[in-house]
């Protein structure tokens, strides 16, 4: 289900307010996908102007960061969460989890659930 991002309906003293328009396909969003650690899953949704969006159901995979280069490594599980600390628990992975992998512990730079690839930086 759709949510629409556009104005309310009603002022701030709770009067109403005359639409001059309706509602634009423009201004609907969606609910957050919570990425998890996984086999590999996406979902493909259409973005404004036709872009396509590709974003991670879940992901079993990480392109981690080292001194020695780039290295594609699996996850073995969600350590630390700033987002939510419930996050940890369900093995949620966004944008500055700390993650653990084959070559140690690991702090996620992208967003999955908006750019569709999962990077981090290995952390000393």
């Amino acid at each position: 289900m759709g949510f629409w991002q556009g104005r309310s309906k009603r002022k701030n003293t709770g009067g109403r307010l005359k639409t001059a328009r309706t509602k634009k396909k423009r201004e609907m969003g969606s609910e957050f996908i919570e990425p998890r650690v996984g086999d590999y899953r996406k979902k493909v949704t259409r973005g404004f102007g036709g872009h396509r969006k590709l974003k991670i159901k879940s992901a079993e995979f990480v392109n981690v960061v080292t001194p020695d280069g780039a290295k594609r490594v699996a996850i073995s599980g969600v350590v630390e969460n700033p987002a939510n600390i419930h996050y940890v628990r369900r093995n949620v992975l966004t944008k500055g989890a700390i993650i653990d992998t084959e070559v140690g512990k690991a702090r996620i730079t992208s967003r999955p659930g908006q750019h569709g690839v999962l990077n981090a930086v290995l952390i000393e």
